[in-house]
């Protein structure tokens, strides 16, 4: 790389230039902007505000929006991923261009990662109003250097706290406390907002994760702003989070979340076939340790049904679920048989026929013929003609419901005997 300016300045930059102690990373942040000539902004690794300069001129909405929430805005976020440029920062050492983003209003920006060894630890960002010459790339990358030990510390810093908040978090999850006031005593030390309603969710990878997967994860965690997350660890495969809810729509607002963490981790990670799965909403903290049993069972049930249960997420949202491992045990000591069920499987034995995953699919859709039909790929008219051939085989009147719940729950639970065999 050539320099236009004399060689004196520019051993003045390629040597250590932001060298001297500096009272605080704000006075820091100032001179690097003074040095490159418009406004820069350093965060961490999870785009929170660490300092900023009061280089004000020309300043976008983007960066008054960024400095007083004391963190990236998750729709700015969002979109310099789909344009590549926080991949990118991740990738290499070497200063990114981001071109301007005019749909969530962002000017065109240079961006540094800050790094200790290949970890990325936060990252510089500059404002500048013309594009950067190579003497303000060299600064720049100078400034990485300058911000380094500042950002680890940071880091450090923060990775206890985690540490000593996890082992609270394990204490509230496996019902040690049964006194509010003892757990009140033991907070002051952790300072958790066990405030509001709040619940269990658990993403599950169905496979142990390495420690680059729980760094992606937390980071997605960490920049995700839909609901705030009170703590989170992993447990082997498991991404284990307190989440509070909002005052209003909790379901839904829940139901956003989840589907939302499972999409990025996918798009991002591409990491696929992952489950997830939350427990009853509580505002008592001792209350807790239910919920994450509830969300492990959530877990279980969509591994034992994995179409019927596809699209539960909440233990609330169970329904019958919740109660039919307790009713397969009943069936068996009560030596119940389901004749119906005795003779479709018969017949589809016989015929090479599948009679049951039919009248199944039409029974999940509570009777709708277009989406039953379409989720077993066949036309209505099809579906019509098999489920007439049902009635007749196994002697059952479909629009009977007391004999529709009752085949439901059998075939459920013939699934769930053949899941445990």
């Amino acid at each position: 790389m050539k320099l236009k300016k004399e060689s004196g300045y520019m051993e003045k930059v390629t040597g250590n230039f932001f060298s001297n102690e500096y009272e605080s990373l704000e006075m820091l942040a100032d001179l690097i902007s003074e040095e490159l000539e418009c406004p820069i902004t350093i965060e961490d690794d999870n785009h929170r505000i660490i300092a900023y300069s009061r280089h004000e001129d020309e300043v976008d909405p983007v960066r008054i929006a960024t400095i007083m929430r004391r963190r990236v805005p998750e729709n700015v976020i969002n979109s310099l991923w789909k344009v590549g440029a926080i991949p990118k920062l991740f990738e290499t050492e070497e200063p990114v261009v981001v071109p301007r983003i005019d749909q969530v209003g962002i000017r065109e920006r240079v961006a540094i990662s800050v790094r200790k060894n290949k970890e990325v630890v936060g990252f510089i960002w500059a404002h500048p109003s013309k594009p950067f010459d190579e003497q303000k790339i060299i600064i720049l990358q100078e400034a990485a250097k300058a911000v380094k030990n500042q950002l680890i510390q940071r880091q450090k810093q923060k990775t206890e706290t985690e540490k000593n908040y996890e082992e609270l978090f394990w204490k509230l999850l496996t019902g040690h406390f049964t006194r509010l006031r003892d757990l009140e005593q033991v907070n002051e030390r952790y300072n958790l907002v066990l405030k509001g309603m709040m619940t269990v969710v658990i993403v599950d990878f169905l496979q142990p994760v390495n420690r680059s997967v729980e760094r992606q994860t937390n980071y997605l965690v960490e920049t995700m702003q839909q609901l705030p997350i009170i703590a989170r660890t992993f447990d082997n495969g498991q991404l284990i989070l307190l989440v509070r809810l909002p005052e209003k729509e909790k379901d839904q607002a829940l139901s956003d979340f989840i589907n939302n963490l499972i999409g990025k981790i996918k798009e991002r990670q591409n990491i696929s076939g992952i489950v997830a799965a939350s427990g009853s909403m509580t505002d008592n903290p001792l209350a807790l340790a239910r919920s994450y049993q509830e969300a492990l069972y959530v877990l279980k049930v969509k591994q034992q049904f994995p179409s019927a249960a596809a699209s539960i997420f909440g233990y609330e949202k169970l329904g019958v679920f919740q109660f039919i491992e307790d009713l397969a045990v009943i069936r068996k000591r009560s030596g119940y048989q389901n004749l119906a069920i005795e003779k479709l499987s018969q017949y589809d034995d016989n015929h090479h026929a599948n009679l049951q995953e039919t009248i199944f699919t039409f029974l999940q859709y509570d009777g709708n013929m277009n989406d039953a039909a379409k989720a077993l790929h066949i036309h209505a008219n099809t579906l019509a003609y098999r489920l007439k051939r049902i009635s007749e085989i196994a002697d059952i009147n479909l629009k009977d419901a007391n004999q529709k719940m009752t085949l439901y729950l059998d075939l459920l639970i013939k699934q769930l005997e053949e899941e445990n065999l």
